[in-house]
């Protein structure tokens, strides 16, 4: 059968119209939603903490730290880790739900068939039928959608780079922090000693009859308080490798090998200027790129308002043994046009667009805030790693000043010039200071580790 003859203008309006459709408007650019990250003044050429290198960042820190062993654990965490899989997975959801936002852009086609015999349930009818339609996205409703979810696919993206990140920085500073435990925990041990050292000397003292029961006593309870504290930093140290092996995907056993000494501080980090940090850092990238994804919302839910026109096309091919077709012949073609447009709906759809032009004003206010956020960041990390810098200087002195002081106390004692309990104190102040300075050392470490992750430097 020939196609039934169709006007010419039975297409050319809807055609003329998806031709002539609305093209769709850009989200807001970098520099207005930098505008929004500073609104009451401009932003600095250079970082007021200062502290760096003002030359572009770069990537691949991690081997700054000249740390084989911590470099093997951050990619194992990296292929483990479980709440990185879960970053990964909304990638996955989100480049699904972009497929599906695409789908409507293109025909839809349907097929069904019927099937019986003289004494079934189909009556002896037989045939196949195929539709097919597809909507004019004159408004630009579809594209606003599919737009819509390639962004936040972006975003997506982006916020896994920022987890990965993250994630190598949170490995290196429990790295830190359990070789500092275990350099804590020496420390610890050496105080122990040095104070039992002085339990014997008072014990003889004592038997010899130059020194006294109080003294003997306080010596003993000096032993047993340093007993409790190496008790205390062995706990720290197990619940830091704990820390560590959850991190990197391993059962927390508290068995997970790490060094013995901190990594050397890396020379100065060039940390370049504020306004790279905004194009640098993924978690930023990905609040700029919600920000576009709530516009084209927006655009969608105005869009929804206007008539939909939908081109339809059909086929059948029917025939029965039982009931006389007349008039039709076998198959049957079909094309036509389609157009729904609302005209009320209870202010649901005008309601739509107001949220999502709120949703949109709430992306630009997370943007501008992640922006502050990563400002603070950096800046933090640079004055802290300055005043890390001079606090170790000052704790190295007192180091030496109070190992003079412990040798001459113990000098004194011995001769019967000075009490035990000075040269306790001589022995707590020192033990303070090198605490303070390793706990300093590894700081500084961590600092670093933050600073890379604020500025948004690859691993």
């Amino acid at each position: 059968m020939s196609m039934p003859s169709l006007r010419p203008w039975v297409l050319a309006a809807p055609l003329a119209a998806a031709l002539a459709g609305c093209a769709l408007k850009p989200p807001p650019t970098t520099d207005d939603l930098r505008k929004e990250v500073l609104q009451q003044g401009p932003m600095p050429e250079a970082f007021r903490a200062g502290g760096g290198v003002s030359t572009p960042v770069a990537d691949h820190w991690l081997a700054s730290f000249e740390e084989p062993a911590l470099t093997t654990l951050v990619n194992e965490a990296l292929a483990y880790n479980a709440d990185l899989q879960v970053a990964a997975a909304r990638v996955e959801q989100a480049a699904g739900y972009v497929k599906v936002a695409s789908g409507g852009l293109l025909p839809s086609v349907g097929l069904a068939a019927l099937g019986g015999d003289k004494s079934g349930g189909g009556g002896g009818l037989n045939g196949v039928f195929l539709n097919a339609s597809l909507e004019l996205d004159v408004w630009g409703r579809l594209r606003y959608e599919s737009a819509a979810s390639r962004e936040q696919l972006a975003a997506a993206e982006a916020d896994y780079a920022y987890a990965r990140q993250s994630l190598a920085a949170m490995v290196a500073k429990s790295w830190f922090l359990a070789v500092e435990a275990g350099m804590q925990r020496a420390i610890a041990k050496d105080s122990l000693s040095s104070s039992e050292g002085l339990m014997r000397l008072a014990d003889d003292r004592l038997r010899i009859g130059n020194g006294t029961a109080l003294s003997s006593a306080q010596a003993r309870a000096s032993v047993n308080g340093y007993r409790d504290t190496l008790k205390q930093v062995e706990l720290s140290r197990e619940q830091a490798l704990r820390a560590l092996e959850l991190l990197v995907g391993r059962y927390p056993g508290a068995e997970i090998a790490v060094a013995d000494q901190l990594s050397r501080m890396p020379p100065p980090l060039p940390v370049g200027v504020p306004s790279e940090v905004l194009e640098r850092r993924p978690d930023m990238v990905a609040a700029e790129r919600r920000v576009a994804a709530a516009f084209n919302r927006v655009g969608e839910a105005k869009a929804a308002q206007l008539p939909k026109i939908r081109l339809t096309a059909g086929g059948s091919n029917v025939s029965s043994e039982l009931i006389v077709l007349k008039d039709v012949s076998s198959p049957v073609w079909s094309l036509g046009a389609n157009l729904i447009a609302p005209i009320y709906q209870g202010g649901a759809l005008r309601a739509q667009v107001e949220i999502r032009s709120a949703e949109q004003k709430q992306a630009v206010a997370e943007y501008a805030r992640a922006g502050q956020k990563a400002f603070s960041e950096v800046e933090t990390a640079l004055g802290t790693e300055s005043i890390l810098r001079e606090r170790e200087a000052v704790l190295t002195a007192a180091i030496r000043d109070n190992e003079e002081a412990l040798r001459l106390a113990r000098i004194q004692y011995q001769v019967g010039t000075a009490d035990l309990r000075t040269v306790e104190q001589s022995q707590l102040a020192l033990y303070a200071a090198r605490t303070s300075r390793l706990r300093v050392q590894s700081e500084q470490l961590a600092q670093r580790a933050n600073l890379y992750l604020a500025l948004g430097g690859g691993v």
